[in-house]
């Protein structure tokens, strides 16, 4: 399960890249953006999302889609839930309009090391090159109400996770379990913010083998 990724590329040159890929505008409601080496759950982060009226726009939200119900009983938090595998669940079911589907931009992103005779809690990196080419996760999102920690109270935010595959072979000899649904190419990222809900979900697969390299092993954050 991805809990850790990172997002290095420029501001301008995600803009420019958005721009060129999409139909209609892109505003950039982000800020000043800068460099995330080292993106947590809830940690606040950009996606591309549908405008309110027209185009798309590039906004931050927290990572941590609400947790289904029967998973908060007796607890006083939702820190919620950042990656989703199951799109049959009534739970999810509710986000897969096109109006709550985006885009996540991401350049790499790790899972704890699985093999054998690896250190505990051991992050390994994956990217599509040494060079972190930009590429994004398929994510839904909602704004939503809860607690999700008691120092903040009750907040009202713009919250996001992304779906899970099977893994393909380089993600697979890590970590077998499961690898975020990655999108390269613009014709992808249209399909997955404007197609119908079945056939956007056939984007739901694994990346070809060979398609991520390990970029880098150990560290918390991935500043390249």
């Amino acid at each position: 399960m991805c809990n850790l990724y990172s997002q290095t590329t420029s501001q301008d040159a995600m803009r420019q890249l958005f721009d060129d890929a999409l139909p209609g505008t892109v505003a950039d409601r982000t800020g000043n953006l800068p460099a995330q080496p080292g993106i947590w759950p809830d940690y606040p982060a950009p996606i591309l999302r549908h405008a309110h009226v027209d185009g798309f726009e590039l906004t931050m939200a927290r990572w941590g889609m609400p947790t289904p119900p029967k998973f908060l009983e007796g607890k006083r938090t939702d820190k919620g839930v950042t990656n989703i595998r199951n799109t049959a669940s009534p739970h999810w079911r509710r986000w897969l309009g096109v109006e709550h589907r985006c885009l996540v931009p991401f350049t790499s992103f790790s899972e704890i090391d699985g093999r054998a005779g690896a250190p505990r809690n051991h992050p390994v990196w994956f990217a599509l090159g040494p060079d972190r080419p930009l590429a994004c996760f398929a994510g839904l999102r909602t704004q939503w109400t809860s607690v999700r920690k008691l120092k903040e109270g009750e907040v009202t935010a713009e919250l996001f996770a992304f779906l899970t595959c099977p893994p393909n072979a380089e993600v697979g000899s890590v970590h077998p379990k499961a690898m975020p649904v990655i999108l390269t190419r613009p014709e992808e990222w249209r399909a997955w913010l404007s197609a119908p809900a079945a056939e956007a979900l056939q984007l739901q697969r694994p990346l070809a083998d060979g398609a991520l390299q390990i970029v880098q092993e150990g560290a918390r954050d991935d500043p390249a």
